[in-house]
């Protein structure tokens, strides 16, 4: 199990597995929220993210697709720890990296929306990448994730 939390330590979370895909997200929204070149996000099951003290802030967010994104964040600190996009709604949590214990120990399995990736990011040889979002799980995602997601959507 993995956990993680805030800066100032007042949100502690843990993650009951592994994600089912780690995103490495390149596009302009991430890099304009986050204040960086990408985000890297966990995607996992939420009723797999167990909040283990604190109550953290529900932000809602502007997004390119206009149906917004709610951003979950430390009361104090305002660190950005996970978020839910509209088209998954709060069953997803695409967890921040960055603010787990480890964030070595989840690497990105893709690259996407690399049509805006800063000049100076260079992607490692062989590393899935597409322009924009994939078009398919199909390659990008383990069999195991792949089963997760068609699980969490019912089908």
């Amino acid at each position: 199990m993995s956990e993680g939390g805030c800066a100032c330590g007042a949100v502690r979370y843990a993650l009951g597995s592994a994600p089912m895909v780690v995103h490495c997200c390149h596009c302009t929204d991430c890099q304009t929220e986050t204040g960086s070149a990408f985000v890297l996000n966990a995607v996992i099951e939420s009723d797999r993210v167990t909040l283990l003290s604190g109550a953290p802030d529900y932000v809602v967010t502007p997004s390119a697709s206009g149906k917004g994104q709610e951003i979950v964040r430390c009361p104090t600190c305002s660190v950005a720890l996970w978020s839910h996009y509209a088209g998954s709604g709060r069953a997803t949590s695409f967890v921040r990296v960055g603010t787990l214990d480890d964030p070595g120990s989840q690497p990105p399995d893709v690259h996407i929306f690399t049509r805006s990736k800063l000049p100076w990011v260079v992607l490692p040889e062989g590393a899935k990448a597409f322009d924009a979002f994939y078009p398919s799980s199909e390659g990008v995602w383990s069999d195991e994730g792949r089963a997760r997601w068609k699980a969490l959507k019912g089908g």
